[in-house]
């Protein structure tokens, strides 16, 4: 399991304003298992596999959140959205990231999108974009826990920022493989519970009192999610569609921009 505490100093932050109108706009969630993509006007264009086949076999160029082959995803993002982006303009894209190991993410993924001509290139960490797709409140302290097929964070926000952050590289893939579906709830408490000892704030137990909200395809799963309230002794609620929760916070970050930071922006 990984740690991070307090990276806020180390975040750039961008006031937002209404999106440039003659500027496409990308939304990209690259996920371990999928890659799903949001394109401005058009809605939810992308939903697949994320692989690529430069030869005989297939390469998955994202593993357990982190990109290990920035080449093969490039050619991936060409293959798929070349096609499906207008031909008249360079796009703003949103690219969403994990939190933890977010600074090397953030660099290949902005090296990977750069086959598709961006104008810009901003990254916001999954949890927030979670956040966002849920409509909620931002201001008050904030437990995400995003389960997805190869990784679990679970994030602390605070006004919009992360103050903590834990990840496993454990996801529902793994139960396919015989990995118990408790072992998944349980680092999952183990995460909160760590939050909460080494908390010298009161950040994480008032968050705990709103619940935790719950993204990722493993939200969906009764066998993970069953656990967790007993355990965590609070609510848990998934938000709606919580596979596409990511990439749906990441498209309405693209609503609300106007003009673009530099590519190396964090939102």
């Amino acid at each position: 399991m990984t740690v991070i505490r307090n990276p806020r100093p180390g975040f750039v932050r961008h006031r937002l304003r209404p999106l440039c109108g003659r500027c496409p706009g990308l939304a990209l969630d690259l996920g371990s298992a999928r890659t799903r993509a949001f394109i401005a006007g058009r809605g939810m264009v992308l939903d697949v596999p994320t692989v690529t086949f430069p030869g005989s076999g297939a390469i998955h160029p994202v593993q357990r959140g982190t990109i290990v082959d920035t080449p093969g995803a490039a050619r991936m993002l060409e293959r798929l959205l070349g096609h499906r982006l207008p031909r008249i303009g360079r796009p703003l894209v949103v690219v969403t990231s994990p939190v933890l190991d977010g600074p090397a993410f953030r660099a290949a993924a902005r090296t990977a999108v750069e086959v598709l001509r961006p104008r810009a290139v901003m990254t916001v960490p999954g949890a927030r974009a979670v956040a966002l797709a849920a409509g909620a409140d931002h201001v008050r302290p904030l437990l995400v826990a995003d389960i997805g097929a190869h990784l679990t964070e679970v994030v602390l926000l605070a006004d919009g920022a992360v103050t903590d952050a834990r990840r496993t590289a454990l996801g529902t893939a793994d139960l396919s493989d015989g990995t118990p579906p408790e072992l998944i709830t349980d680092a999952v408490i183990g995460m909160v519970t760590d939050m909460l000892r080494q908390d010298r704030t009161s950040l994480t137990r008032t968050a705990l009192r709103r619940g935790v909200l719950l993204a990722g395809g493993g939200a969906l799963r009764p066998d993970i999610t069953g656990g967790l309230p007993g355990g965590l002794n609070c609510a848990v609620q998934p938000v709606p569609s919580p596979h596409t929760a990511a990439v749906r916070g990441a498209a309405g970050l693209l609503a609300a921009a106007h003009r673009h930071p530099s590519a190396d922006g964090v939102l």
